[in-house]
């Protein structure tokens, strides 16, 4: 017998801390899955886009709620927010305000929204009950779950029979089983990929009722759901493979566009969310030591490139928004000579954000421009190419410092952070390359330098080898979950306390001081190469530099300069120089090699040498060309 027709009348709900910008690629795929399986699609309720709205009326800024929404994290500032509203109004405070301190976390602008929170999930509950539900389906994603749970539990007091379903990634693994045990006001937690698997319980519930047989519930993967005699956890024992890249859904976000309050739609540009592939190719590899981002779903699988770019193309017609943002945690491989071109032949002005790996080559830099790129994650992390090595990046310094030039050179953003803290970190490394960051000033700096944090399904988590040996849970989950004993506390939370490794603060601080000068000289910083006639001229117009036209005249120098655009080694570039008629001796070019670095237009990991100059990003105007005439017979 089918029971498509007597599927629960669903609302799927995404809180606050999700984008303003950004439509939940959750709910879009879920709606869409529904309506691919013939089921009727859910309304959805998109309480980030609610709360804002109440920030702005009670003073406050968009720029106030992302700031909210981005900082923090690991300390569960976002989430505390809203515990008042789902333990007590005092709930956490004390410890949060001293934990703030100590922090410098913007607790101010924090106190401020917690004073709205409460009154908020009144009227989140009273607009997700308007829909008339049977089911209601939160998407919990890192600082959305407290916010959840608490109009859950406002929903269940006032509708008891209303089911209440949580999925998202921090319900992944382990996290998803201990928030099922630990908040009874939740039926069902699904955990995973849900393409499929949603449809399927949707089914279920419709069988269950039914039938009163749980089988059906049973048969769902990765689900969590409670027994109604014992009110106890029960595990699906079902298993299924990883959602296959033809599976994937394509998101639906009209109720999303038709939610925007004006005054939020007003000061946010919106984006298009979409996903070319999920997992991780270079994880798959070699996990990077840090990372725990892709739980328990590591196995990369993209889409073919031709549905992707025909998902894109679709989509930005549909919606007429040409920013969209890729959720992939690494750009496939194979795109950069299918998907790629095929975008740039789209005749779309499009503006895509990408995360992808940082060895990639000048002429893969030039696809991704082309394609409409204008926003790069690299995963660059560090320019310290021992701590590189000891991420497991696969990299070498050089590549990053040669991303961070290619990048420049083709108009792009490159936005990356500082990471360290890593056991066996030796500050003699760090002063090395401390000494060459003057000579980066013209690219793109890091947001900051951070200590890394310890995360679940992270290399550093799972294998104490690593280092960290000692772990408890982040100090904030105490101050948003009212559980004493760590034990279950940890099996609940993403992000651990573990004792600093790597430098010390004091050994990290020329670290600090060198991106704070890096950051303050970037804009208006250029350096810039050029061949004109048999000479090559370097444009130096660096911050902290003086202003110097330096010219190549001598053809082995013109050639040695060529090679060092990808990266040499001091043996390497000898070689390649014999080989085109170049003799020269390895003294006479180690003392040429430093002083282009004196100059500050080489990098070095002390191995690899790599130029720094951008190159034009465009031919010179006839008065800049004439400007440089005098170099050629001076």
């Amino acid at each position: 017998m089918q029971y498509d027709q007597q599927v629960p009348r669903t609302c799927l709900v995404s809180m606050p801390w999700h984008s303003l910008a950004r439509p939940s690629l959750a709910l879009g795929v879920l709606r869409a899955s529904c309506a691919r399986e013939g089921l009727a699609v859910p309304v959805s309720y998109h309480g980030s886009l609610a709360f804002a709205e109440v920030m702005l009326q009670a003073g406050m800024t968009a720029s106030d709620y992302a700031m909210l929404a981005d900082i923090g994290f690991h300390h569960s500032l976002g989430e505390w927010i809203f515990a008042g509203a789902l333990h007590g109004e005092d709930f956490g405070t004390e410890g949060m305000l001293d934990l703030a301190r100590r922090n410098e976390l913007p607790i101010r602008t924090a106190l401020a929204a917690r004073e709205l929170a409460g009154p908020f999930v009144d009227q989140a509950a009273d607009a997700v009950l308007a829909t008339d539900p049977e089911l209601v389906g939160f998407s919990a994603t890192f600082s959305q779950t407290i916010a959840s749970l608490a109009v859950a539990a406002r929903i269940k007091a006032r509708r008891p029979d209303v089911e209440i379903l949580i999925g998202g990634y921090s319900c992944d693994g382990d996290m998803g089983e201990a928030l099922h045990r630990e908040y009874p006001v939740v039926d069902f937690v699904l955990r995973g990929e849900a393409d499929r698997s949603f449809p399927q319980l949707l089914r279920a519930i419709a069988e269950r009722r039914a039938t009163g047989s749980v089988a059906p519930l049973n048969a769902v993967p990765k689900l969590c759901w409670r027994n109604t005699t014992t009110g106890a956890t029960e595990i699906s024992p079902a298993t299924a493979p990883l959602v296959p890249p033809a599976a994937m859904t394509v998101p639906a976000y009209e109720d999303w566009f038709a939610a925007r309050p004006p005054d939020v739609a007003a000061r946010i540009e919106p984006e298009l969310v979409v996903e070319s592939s999920r997992g991780c190719w270079w994880g798959a590899k070699s996990h990077c030591t840090f990372c725990g981002l892709n739980g328990t779903a590591m196995t990369h699988r993209a889409k073919p490139a031709e549905s992707f770019v025909d998902e894109v193309l679709k989509l930005v017609t549909q919606y007429g928004i040409l920013d969209v943002t890729t959720i992939d945690n690494i750009l496939p491989n194979s795109y950069y000579d299918t998907a790629l071109p095929q975008l740039a032949a789209g005749g779309h002005d499009l503006r895509l954000h990408y995360e992808i790996k940082a060895n990639v080559r000048a002429d893969d830099v030039a696809a991704l421009a082309a394609a409409g790129v204008w926003e790069v994650q690299p995963g660059i992390e560090s320019l310290v190419d021992d701590v590189v090595k000891r991420m497991r990046k696969g990299v070498k310094s050089a590549h990053n410092v040669r991303m961070l030039r290619d990048g420049a050179a083709a108009g792009l953003v490159v936005t990356w952070n500082w990471l360290y803290g890593f056991p066996g970190e030796d500050p003699r490394d760090y002063a090395a390359v401390v000494a060459q960051l003057p000579a980066l000033v013209h690219l793109q700096p890091p947001t900051g330098a951070a200590r890394i944090n310890l995360q679940r399904f992270s290399p550093n988590f799972d294998d104490p080898r690593l280092g960290f040996t000692e772990r408890r849970p982040a100090e904030g989950a105490r101050y948003i979950h009212a559980i004493d004993d760590d034990d279950r506390l940890a099996r609940l939370v993403y992000s651990f306390d573990t004792p600093d490794q790597g430098l010390s603060e004091d050994e990290v601080a020329p670290l600090v001081a060198a991106l704070a000068t890096w950051t303050e000289g970037y804009p208006g910083s250029t350096l810039t190469a050029r061949e004109l006639g048999d000479v090559m001229v370097i444009r130096d117009r660096r911050a902290g530099w003086p202003a110097l036209d330096h010219v190549l005249e001598d053809p082995a120098e013109i050639d040695a300069w060529r090679l060092l655009s990808a990266g040499r080694s001091p043996r390497a570039l000898l070689r390649e120089l014999a080989g085109l008629g170049h003799a020269w001796h390895p003294t006479d070019l180690s003392v040429w090699l430093r002083r282009l670095a004196a100059a500050g237009l080489v990098y070095t990991d002390g191995n690899l040498w790599i130029s720094l100059p951008t190159g034009p990003a465009a031919v010179p105007s006839p008065a800049a060309e004439r400007e440089l005439l005098p170099l050629l017979t001076a």
